[in-house]
């Protein structure tokens, strides 16, 4: 894996390098070394080889304890990061990755290793439709605290949305922005339930495992209505990216997991927008809405 060297010497993967941008991040980036000693001590681990790539908000790399290899994640501590380990233990390793242990003071989590960990992005062989059915079968459970509520975010989304349009250079229609903000206001206005959520559920958050075929990983948390799972799904361009293979996928485990169709289908659109301007590919989160807003 090719990474940035840190002024420690320490490998940072260039998907990180965004951090630096900010006081926050700088300063975790800086404390890496430090953060990885101590979980290392705390877990009693040794690092196993190089840090993994691709991941935004953490560093992830293998390390072996006695008995077993596992993996070490070190998180920059946001909203949307800052319960995955309550998650992983609600989901107790049913359809997800096996959380080991946990130090919060340090934002650390001790994982088992998948393996071989093929992304179900990169397996063009597998029905991926039928294995994220099964998955979300298993992960969509009841929830409460301390998860936060997806009416919640629904509404910072709402809010900040035209905000974000404008100081990304207005890149899109404006209707698509006022289509997302009226979507997410409208499904806001019910609560239909409290299951837990995996908000980012897409083909490089599924790895292929020895204990199961495919386990999730990154949830990204949140509790509220079951319909939003499909989101992240319909969106994810990595496995198909045209009107046609967009609504298959929305049409299709709508039907399979007997979610309503119609509520999938705005939560998608008001996600995705929300989404979209921090995205590194906008425009192809662009064309799902628009091709979403097309009955």
């Amino acid at each position: 894996m090719s990474g940035v060297p840190s002024p420690s010497g320490l490998p940072i993967p260039e998907s990180l390098c965004w951090l630096e941008k900010t006081e926050a991040g700088a300063a975790w980036l800086a404390s890496l070394p430090d953060l990885l000693a101590a979980a290392c001590n705390r877990f009693n681990v040794d690092v196993a080889g190089p840090p993994f790539a691709g991941g935004c908000v953490s560093f992830v790399l293998p390390v072996t304890r006695p008995g077993a290899d596992a993996v070490l994640k070190l998180q920059f501590l946001d909203r949307e990061t800052r319960h995955e380990a309550d998650a992983l233990k609600a989901w107790n390793g049913n359809g997800a990755i096996r959380l080991l242990d946990h130090a919060p003071e340090i934002g650390a989590l001790l994982l088992e290793r998948c393996r071989p960990g093929r992304f179900l992005a990169e397996g063009p062989r597998a029905d991926k439709l039928d294995i994220l059915a099964d998955l979300l079968r298993r992960l969509l459970i009841p929830a409460d605290a301390p998860f936060a509520r997806l009416q919640e975010e629904a509404g910072r989304w709402a809010q900040s949305m035209e905000n974000n349009w404008r100081a990304a250079g207005k890149p899109c229609e404006k209707y698509l922005v006022e289509a997302a903000v009226s979507a997410l206001g409208a499904l806001s206005c019910d609560d239909p339930g409290g299951t837990l959520l995996h908000q980012d559920l897409h083909g490089h958050n599924i790895l292929s495992a020895e204990r199961e075929p495919w386990l999730a990983i990154d949830p990204k948390p949140l509790v509220g209505d079951p319909a939003f799972c499909l989101s992240p799904i319909v969106r994810s361009f990595e496995i198909g990216h045209s009107k046609s293979a967009a609504l298959l996928r929305l049409d299709r485990l709508s039907e399979d997991l007997e979610l309503d169709r119609e509520r999938a289908r705005f939560w998608t659109i008001g996600q995705t927008m929300a989404w979209s301007f921090s995205s590194p590919c906008p425009e192809r989160h662009f064309d799902t809405a628009r091709w979403l807003l097309v009955r």
